[in-house]
């Protein structure tokens, strides 16, 4: 059986930043008050026309050419996005054509925050499986796009992005376990409640926004992301101590710290980017993963935990040793 090996990262963000001092133009929030309740201080955000598959194709250009390998030897494609450039054809088919891969598997996740350790997770097997040696796997967003720019609650905490990584079979090294969970029943805590298949008037009216229970979304990321810490660290038989880093996704510093205190680690040793991106969602977790790898702070060897929190609910973790 191989192992599933990260080879190379990358990250894209829009050139476009809007600052906290920026929203207080827009709606009735201060900087303070944003810092304090998230520690964002910033966000990038799409300019129009630039989309969700534009952002993924620097990203995994960027990706490809840290792994050193050629378009040709991807076998497998698979896209973490809640928002795609198209109903269909899926954002992973329309990235296939932008980097002229021809023939393989290419499909979407969607499990919003938590899509790219979804993403990871699945490639993982195609790679323990045999069916692919070497796997594209993206997370990338415009939430932009699906913001209600006049409601403060969420409007501040959401950025836009895209993250990549290229997985490739290794006998030695490389995912140790993956942990993927949903529970829909609480839907309506974080959801679009506009679609499809409910007519699509909302959609076509520009009226498909995100909502969110913010303190009970808090209170269930913070509990959930606990157990499953438990939960990864038993099936590989490791401790806390063993984690040299834990790369979260970036929705909010205080469930990010909750985090780290679970897992009795100092905050340095937690990658930290929703100062500088917000949340983006599906892209967190490879853009901070990219981060840190491209800064020198992660090393090959190392012992990293991944995870994240996201609307369905779902939730999910990878133990990678880098």
């Amino acid at each position: 059986m191989s192992f599933a090996r990260i080879i190379g990262t990358g990250g894209y963000l829009p050139s476009n930043v809007v600052t906290n001092h920026d929203l207080e133009k827009l709606v009735d929030t201060s900087d303070q008050w944003i810092r304090e309740r998230t520690g964002i201080e910033q966000r990038h955000i799409a300019v129009e026309g630039e989309t969700t598959v534009d952002l993924a194709e620097q990203a995994s250009r960027n990706a490809i050419e840290a792994a050193g390998i050629d378009t040709s030897e991807i076998d497998l494609i698979i896209f973490a996005t809640s928002t795609p450039d198209k109903i269909f054809p899926s954002s992973a088919c329309i990235l296939q054509a932008r980097l002229d891969i021809h023939g393989c598997p290419a499909f979407d996740i969607q499990a919003v925050c938590t899509g790219f350790i979804y993403a990871l997770s699945v490639a993982e097997k195609f790679i323990q499986t045999g069916s692919a040696r070497t796997a594209l796997v993206v997370g990338a967003e415009v939430f932009s796009r699906i913001l209600n720019w006049e409601d403060r609650d969420t409007c501040v905490l959401f950025g836009d992005g895209a993250g990549a990584v290229i997985l490739q079979a290794d006998e030695e090294t490389g995912i140790l376990s993956s942990h993927i969970h949903a529970d829909g029943k609480y839907e309506n805590l974080l959801w679009v409640p506009h679609g499809v298949g409910d007519g699509f008037d909302q959609v076509k009216a520009g009226k498909a926004f995100v909502e969110m229970r913010g303190n009970e979304v808090f209170k269930m990321a913070v509990n959930t992301l606990g157990r499953i810490v438990d939960e990864t660290l038993a099936a590989s038989d490791m401790k806390k101590s063993d984690i040299d880093w834990l790369v979260p996704h970036q929705a909010n510093i205080r469930i990010i710290a909750a985090t780290a205190r679970k897992l009795k680690m100092s905050m340095e040793q937690v990658v930290v980017t929703v100062n500088k991106h917000g949340n983006t969602s599906a892209a967190s977790v490879p853009l901070a993963l990219d981060v840190a790898v491209r800064d020198g702070r992660i090393k090959r060897g190392e012992l990293l935990l991944l995870e994240a929190f996201g609307g369905g609910f779902t939730w999910g973790s990878v133990l990678v040793r880098f």
